[in-house]
């Protein structure tokens, strides 16, 4: 995979970050050394080379001299931290925010905040700067970056970012999280932050990072962990993460335990089984049921919340009584299967003849739907359970790619007929 291009900079003959690492490899012919060094410091565009060369040959000295520093390769620093590609610890505003004393807090936030709030950098295009400011007053690199994506009180740097997480696997990786390589003996080198955006592939060699970097704040899928240093990165979670409100089980979550028993469900039921039902319901789309919210009293909002969640998996008859069974209690404690859908909602269309098929971009690296999780099921329910060590979810994974190559397999195909991606025909010999 091709580093990421920075056309409008001169490389410096030792700078680590991925654009001088490129042209150092692609240029035949660098810049004159009167641009200066890093990408982030100059403005200057590649078809000035030729104007400037005359100009160089006129008074090479004096142009040498008189550009100024790097910004992050500053000969004489004026505070106290080590130099390096970010700014040091700051208040929101700058010099002139309010300084913070006491103890490193974390404040609370969702994960769907953090991504939101990172988007906002790159829809803006924020200019890449250490010693700016943005209107939200966080500091417009890696570093304040991160800071405003986590909602934190302040601006940090590379070195103080990793006291308000906790160090996970690669494995553990969801969106939110932070990939931080910060070089202690000497920070200027290569010492970055960025945000994890989700994985690009089944394979996990390459994710979509929210970062700030010259010229500007992007969104791009990157190899894991970085073009750079991969090895050094280090994958963080947020202390202050909270659960998503809205999120599938997040009500509820671990919270929920196993199914109570029918006794706690039904006519004349009062307990905190029947509100942890209703705020689990609502969360899957449930909401239109209620009037004033869920409660302990069983009430006919229940059974019909309950009813809708249940045809909404597709189960008919005995299955959907509006009553929650264990299989009904454990989808929506879990997160999984298919939530309901809005009163008119369209049903999924037939596509190629087949009756429910959702379409090829739904089962793909990167996917994350219902779809997904229906398919997953369906496997289990036929037989190819094995594949699947937590069960099936919603986001597209190996499990569910090698489960459906051994289905097909089982139909006697090979080759490209097997590739583990669900068509038409594999959809329709599930369902049928």
């Amino acid at each position: 995979m091709p580093a990421p291009v920075f056309e409008e900079f001169d490389p410096a003959n030792d700078c680590e970050c991925p654009g001088c690492v490129h042209w150092r490899r692609v240029g035949s012919s660098p810049l004159p050394g009167r641009f200066g060094g890093h990408p982030a410091a100059r403005g200057v565009l590649v078809v000035a080379a030729a104007a400037s060369a005359a100009l160089a040959a006129s008074a090479p000295q004096a142009a040498a001299h008189s550009a100024p520093p790097a910004p992050h390769r500053s000969a004489a620093p004026v505070d106290p931290d080590p130099e390096t590609p970010q700014g040091a610890k700051s208040p929101l505003h700058g010099p002139a925010g309010k300084p913070l004393h006491g103890p490193v807090t974390t404040p609370p936030i969702t994960r769907t905040e953090i991504i939101n709030r990172a988007k906002t950098w790159v829809t803006a295009k924020v200019p890449y700067s250490m010693s700016l400011y943005w209107t939200d007053g966080y500091r417009q690199d890696c570093s304040g970056y991160v800071s405003m994506a986590w909602g934190l009180t302040g601006n940090e740097w590379t070195g103080s970012l990793g006291q308000f997480g906790t160090k996970i696997t690669k494995a553990e990786l969801q969106p939110g999280d932070m990939l931080l390589f910060h070089n202690p003996d000497n920070p200027e080198k290569g010492s970055h932050v960025v945000l994890f955006g989700g994985w690009t592939d089944y394979t996990h060699t390459a994710y979509t990072a929210y970062e700030q970097t010259p010229p500007h704040a992007r969104r791009q899928s990157t190899p894991y962990a970085y073009w750079s240093n991969s090895a050094k990165y280090v994958p963080y979670r947020y202390k202050g993460l909270v659960a998503d409100p809205g999120a599938a089980g997040a009500l509820a979550g671990k919270a929920a335990g196993p199914f109570p028993g029918a006794a706690f469900f039904g006519p004349g039921a009062d307990n905190k089984y029947v509100t942890l039902l209703g705020r689990m319901l609502v969360a899957r789309g449930a909401g239109g049921f209620y009037g004033k919210g869920p409660g302990p009293v069983w009430g006919l909002a229940d059974q019909r919340a309950t009813l809708a969640f249940q045809q909404a998996q597709g189960w008919t008859g005995a299955a959907a009584d509006g009553l929650p069974g264990p299989r009904t209690w454990e989808l929506l404690a879990s997160g999984r299967g298919r939530n309901i859908k809005p009163a008119g909602a369209p049903a999924t269309p037939a596509s190629h003849g087949v009756p429910g098929y959702p379409g090829k971009n739904h089962f793909r690296p990167g996917a994350d739907n219902e779809h997904v999780t229906r398919l997953g099921e369906r496997l289990v329910e036929k037989g190819y359970g094995r594949f699947y060590t937590d069960g099936p979810g919603p986001r597209w994974g190996e499990a569910d790619r090698r489960a459906v190559e051994a289905f097909q397999r089982a139909q006697g195909w090979r080759g490209g007929a097997a590739d583990g991606y669900p068509g038409p025909e594999t959809w329709r010999r599930l369902f049928r």
